[in-house]
């Protein structure tokens, strides 16, 4: 995880697990071109989570999928996990503000400050969320002059 990153506490992965639009991205090669992004969390007999992140390629004109697995690295309260789609390797998957209330938007780095996702319950969000993301986000070091804002209909 970025050295200016920091998991939340108090995580509660019931809570946190189902369905997530993806409102804001720095772009990577896995999902270059998607719209419509989501990405589904799913309890794994194993006490780990599945993932399913699935995104629409309009100039493929087809959706893309790819599924995952997730696991906690430290304790199952911090947002802090280790997360696989390509076999044995695993990268960081790091929450690092969260609506502790209701589980409505989380901003997630990835293992560098090359990847960042801003996720919401819904495919669209208040403003001032978007602002605290930008915010947040830039103050770690991400770039957020080149991020996506993810098109869903």
């Amino acid at each position: 995880m970025p050295d200016s990153v920091q998991p939340v506490t108090g995580f509660e992965l019931e809570r946190y697990l189902g369905k997530w639009y993806e409102i804001a991205r720095l772009d990577h090669s896995f999902e270059k071109g998607l719209s419509q992004v989501t990405a589904e969390y799913r309890l794994r007999e194993d006490g780990g989570v599945s993932v399913l992140n699935r995104g629409f390629s309009e100039s493929e004109n087809e959706w893309k999928k790819a599924e995952g697995k997730a696991y906690f690295l430290n304790n199952d309260s911090e947002g802090y996990l280790k997360v696989s789609f390509f076999g044995p390797f695993y990268g960081s998957y790091v929450v690092f503000e969260l609506d502790h209330e209701n589980y409505q938007y989380a901003f997630v780095s990835g293992p560098s400050t090359k990847y960042l996702w801003m996720l919401s319950r819904t495919p669209s969000v208040e403003t001032e969320i978007i602002e605290k993301f930008i915010e947040m986000s830039n103050s770690r070091g991400f770039d957020t002059d080149n991020l996506i804002f993810v098109q869903h209909n």
